[in-house]
């Protein structure tokens, strides 16, 4: 019965965690890393092919987007998440996939001008996304599942995104018995839409996320709704556009809910019918999974618009750009509108053309409205960048660059303290993750020192005994060499192949038993593949 920290230990993206319990190995979320890698994560304990289950605690891409190579180096196991958790990962793996293959076919396209370039392999292709799809296994919120002999879960509403939760996972190994919960990412209070975090009571060992663990947002004099219609006025009395890079999912419905309030208000003066386009295919088949989710996901006031037949994310003059050529021709309309397009953070898809057309033009606004992570583009221009590099253009950055930071998914301070103390009683080790590295630690130190808490910040490597209750390895932090590309590009790609291998010994092993025709057919057909390659040498 062990625990290992994989990612997202003193980082804030690259959520994973190793359960090891009951003859089973379990992976709890396996995401992507975004922006400044900091600390080496330790490669996971076990091949691949030998993991039997995931536990997926929602759907955004630091917590579920190497799903798909999961599934390329050999996962055959369950994936299990909740209902609207399952439909968001159905569009949102696919739309990775898509987002590698384009990537590495911009980069091989640019690298060919090169003499001796590597070619870029993407990290997975469709297929494995699909195949991770299919192994995604539909729960409901509050329902024990039983996963396997000796271990259940249950997933719990924790109001970060649609579908989201803390997974309760209950170990009965060999008559020693333990509770964990698994936090996810903690959601913030009064979020428009989703249902505020539903804390849990008990539990002998908690794993919570600490990505605002330091601070709380700040309060504003006005309300969300109230700074973004003074924003789209002042920019649109200029002549310019209201750009917003938001996350597809999530963010993006919340900022439809707000426009369709300023609309029914008619908020904006001398501009009452302005457009607004969504430019992301994802964020459209996103906006459709949460209509379609709204009976076990909306809360109250969400669900009083829907009871009137009304949607709530949806108004005169939405527009939902589908195409490239509809999205390339939202910048050749004149009229002030704002765009809202992904990625959030400006690292990959349309957002980065909205930003080559709009961030040079002093009567527009870039408006963030969203965590953007150290290291990413959108980060950069936040912080003050004066120019900014846009498909091998340097871009002037000449925009008003305007930021609302009380619209969070993510819980402030007092909201992980709070739900932290809703433990009825104080857990035997609370596990601090998903933080950047120096608010992971100073998070810990409050939990102790101010309230009594157990806690403690791993680094990715540690490996805790759950049965005994201590550690049996405490990992030192590891910074990141850089890496060429290269080397990134020969690494990846040598690790599928290693990740065939392995795959290969596992079937192996279950073959035995198996009829004696079929072993030998199988041998030789090993044997063959070996012989050809053996000849290159």
């Amino acid at each position: 019965m062990k625990l290992i920290f994989v990612g997202a230990t003193h980082e804030v993206t690259g959520s994973c965690h190793f359960l090891e319990a009951c003859g089973k190995n379990i992976l709890v979320d396996y995401g992507m890393e975004q922006g400044i890698d900091t600390f080496e994560n330790v490669p996971l304990p076990v091949p691949e092919s030998q993991i039997d289950y995931v536990f997926l605690t929602h759907a955004h891409v630091d917590h579920s987007g190497l799903l798909p190579l999961l599934y390329a180096r050999g996962f055959r196991g369950q994936i299990f998440a909740t209902d609207a958790t399952c439909d968001l990962c159905s569009i949102m793996l696919r739309d990775c996939a898509h987002i590698q293959l384009m990537e590495a076919e911009y980069k091989n396209r640019k690298n060919r001008r090169t003499k001796d370039a590597p070619e870029v392999e993407p990290l997975y292709n469709m297929e494995d996304a699909e195949g991770a799809i299919r192994r995604l296994v539909s729960c409901h919120y509050d329902a024990e599942v039983e996963v396997c002999d000796g271990i259940k879960i249950r997933f719990t509403d924790i109001g970060h995104l649609l579908g989201s939760a803390s997974i309760e996972v209950w170990i009965d190994e060999d008559g020693n018995q333990k509770k964990l919960c698994f936090s996810g990412d903690i959601g913030n209070t009064n979020q428009p839409i989703i249902r505020d975090p539903i804390p849990t009571k008990e539990a002998d060992y908690v794993i919570m996320e600490s990505t605002y663990g330091d601070r709380d947002h700040p309060k504003l004099d006005e309300d969300f709704e109230t700074v973004l219609g003074d924003i789209i006025q002042e920019t649109f009395d200029r002549g310019g556009n209201v750009v917003i890079p938001s996350f597809a999912v999530g963010r993006t419905q919340e900022l439809l809910y707000f426009l369709r309030r300023i609309k029914v208000a008619r908020r904006i003066k001398g501009h009452d019918n302005f457009s607004v386009y969504v430019d992301s295919p994802l964020a459209v088949d996103a906006t459709e999974i949460f209509t379609a989710n709204r009976m076990d996901c909306f809360d109250e006031d969400a669900m009083e618009l829907v009871k009137q037949g009304i949607n709530p994310i949806s108004f005169a003059g939405l527009k939902l750009a589908i195409t490239s050529e509809e999205s390339r021709e939202i910048n050749f309309i004149e009229e002030p509108k704002v765009i809202i397009s992904a990625s959030g953070m400006c690292e990959a898809g349309r957002i980065r053309h909205h930003l080559k057309h709009n961030l040079w033009r002093p009567e527009c606004t870039i408006l963030f409205v969203g965590y953007q992570a150290n290291g990413t583009l959108g980060r950069a221009i936040v912080e003050g960048a004066q120019t900014v590099k846009l498909f091998g253009e340097e871009i002037e950055v000449r925009a008003q660059i305007r930021q609302i930071r009380s619209l969070s998914g993510h819980a402030g301070k007092s909201g992980l303290i709070w739900w932290i103390n809703q433990f009825e009683e104080k857990p035997k080790k609370v596990f601090i993750v998903h933080g950047e590295d120096q608010v992971a630690t100073s998070f810990a130190e409050t939990l102790k020192i101010e309230y009594g808490q157990r806690a403690v910040a791993p680094y990715s490597g540690s490996e805790f005994d759950l049965a005994a209750g201590r550690f049996t390895y405490e990992a030192p932090p590891v910074r990141k060499e850089k890496k060429t590309a290269a080397g990134k590009i020969a690494s990846g790609v040598y690790a599928r192949l290693v990740a065939a291998g392995q795959r290969l010994m596992s079937i192996i092993k279950n073959m035995e038993g198996a009829p004696n025709k079929e072993i030998a057919r199988f041998a030789d057909q090993i044997t063959s593949l070996c012989d050809k390659y053996d000849d290159r040498k």
